[in-house]
């Protein structure tokens, strides 16, 4: 009995400590989602990428603790692609794990950077790896329905612009409600 009550108080103590080490060394993320809710994405992005740093140098906490390293991965991206540092996003998407939406980020970012582009030829190119990033997000993602959205509407914006390449870029977005036959143009008023 005595060896199974020493047993037990020792198993305790390495469960206590292993807890203890554990909050000691995830205290970056919680003070990187604090910094995320409060809006500061300045420091939430140097404390998710701290995080990263950690789990990068340490393979088996990223596999025992795959869903805080997938979480962290995908803040990091969201906050690169909120922060409009869109080669950055697209960079850190190539090394992100695939539970943390990388080709949703990635087709995101390269969607944005189209969106800007002045060079026709160069505006077909970033859609048209945006239209590939989305793609293997809905493989990866079947389910989201948002995902398969932008897809759609990437796929459909590339297909209008192979036909009208000379579009500028204020006005790639008409190419997808162009207008109806025999349709008048509304008055302007004011």
């Amino acid at each position: 009995m005595k060896a199974i009550g020493s047993t037990l108080a020792i198993v305790m103590l390495l469960a206590g400590v292993s807890l203890i080490a554990y909050a000691r060394w995830t205290t970056v993320i919680t003070q990187a989602d604090t910094a995320l809710t409060a809006r500061d994405l300045d420091q939430a992005l140097a404390a998710y990428e701290r995080a990263s740093a950690r789990f990068d140098a340490t393979p088996a906490a990223r596999q025992l603790f795959a869903g805080e390293y997938y979480r962290i991965a995908e803040n990091r991206l969201w906050i690169l692609y909120r922060m409009k540092r869109y080669d950055d996003a697209i960079e850190a998407a190539e090394h992100a794990p695939l539970d943390s939406a990388p080709h949703f980020w990635a087709g995101c970012a390269f969607f944005e950077k189209a969106r800007v582009e002045q060079n026709p030829e160069t505006r077909l190119g970033w859609l048209a790896r945006a239209e590939e990033e989305l793609r293997k997000a809905v493989e990866a993602s079947p389910d989201d329905w948002d995902t398969k959205f932008d897809y759609e509407l990437t796929a459909r914006l590339v297909t209008e612009l192979r036909k009208q390449p000379k579009t500028p870029p204020a006005q790639m977005m008409q190419l997808l409600r162009p207008p109806t036959p025999g349709a008048k143009t509304p008055r302007r008023v004011g």
